[in-house]
């Protein structure tokens, strides 16, 4: 998407009581601690990373999120990825890693932020891709237009986390407009990862049964009567309801953001806890008390409009 625009009022913050803050409401919104025997994985939506004038001390506010988790897959990673190596190697260090997709739509990456001390990347990386032949079958009832591929391809990779091992789909699909053409290609492209993770999960050539698809699907609302939604799970993907879910003051994201499996071993090694983290509750509470809409737009750019999702897996 386009940057938001650079606040031009006066506002500055101290960095160690907003990181504080950020601990204390991880506890009280139930993000366990990472351990031994299980996965914690996030997806994030960090809004035009490497385009907004983001200074150290607002990449450290989103490295202290980020390290709460084993893995995190990252949406709207910009071309120029410089704010993500700086996370990686600086802010956060060794023993974590990233895998970064190329550049798509908008000048987009999906990337991969990784503990490599507990998570171990496999052989299988890739872009979720369907040869023109297969265009003409990602179709539904009801929806116009045909599937001509992604906007923003979905970058795939495969882990191993103790003795699970996985395949993450990061996705960021099109949205463009409220319009019914816009919507029925937001609609084909999830119909897309539906019927790519569907294949993946049952062939013969399978790398690993556990598929999960995750990211930012662009989803007016999670239930059924909503297209995406219908999309989403018309091939079996289950979205888990959240453990901690709250509704989204920064935009009209309630739903973008999902975490997808299937039932069978992956839901299995479902833990039950999945959540949002509502970061924008308590950052910058003396500007939300003075201005709230200097607040969301202060937010928006240094921070972001989305928040981010996690879930946990057992690993033994």
């Amino acid at each position: 998407m386009p940057p938001f625009p650079k606040p031009s009022f006066a506002y500055d913050y101290s960095l160690a009581p907003e990181i504080q803050r950020l601990r204390l409401h991880k506890t009280a919104r139930g993000i366990p601690d990472r351990s031994a025997g299980t996965l914690l994985l996030a997806t994030w939506n960090i809004a035009n990373l490497g385009v907004q004038q983001r200074r150290e001390k607002d990449r450290r506010l989103l490295a202290e999120i980020l390290s709460w988790f084993d893995i995190v897959a990252i949406q709207e990673v910009n071309s120029n990825w410089t704010h993500l190596r700086d996370i990686e190697l600086n802010l956060l260090g060794a023993p974590y890693r990233v895998l970064v997709s190329d550049a798509a739509g908008n000048n987009e990456r999906m990337a991969f932020l990784y503990d490599a001390s507990k998570v171990s990347p496999l052989q299988l990386v890739g872009e979720v891709a369907f040869p023109p032949s297969e265009y003409a079958k990602v179709k539904s009832s009801g929806i116009g237009g045909q599937f001509k591929g992604f906007d923003r391809t979905p970058y795939f990779a495969t882990f191993a986390c103790g003795s699970f091992t996985f395949t993450l789909a990061n996705v960021h699909l099109y949205y463009g407009s409220e319009s019914k053409k816009d919507m029925d290609r937001r609609t084909l492209e999830t119909l897309a990862v539906a019927r790519w993770a569907a294949r993946e999960s049952t062939t013969s050539y399978s790398f690993t049964r556990d598929i999960i698809a995750l990211g930012d699907f662009n989803m007016p609302k999670a239930a059924p009567g909503d297209p995406i939604y219908k999309a989403l799970t018309s091939r079996g993907l289950e979205l888990p309801l959240h453990s901690s879910e709250v509704g989204s003051a920064i935009a009209s994201d309630n739903h973008y953001d999902q975490i997808a499996f299937f039932p069978g071993n992956t839901k299995n090694d479902f833990t039950g806890l999945k959540g949002v983290f509502d970061f924008d509750k308590v950052v910058f509470p003396d500007l939300w008390q003075a201005h709230q809409k200097n607040f969301f737009a202060y937010a928006r750019y240094f921070v972001s409009d989305h928040r981010p999702m996690w879930t946990q897996f057992r690993t033994t």
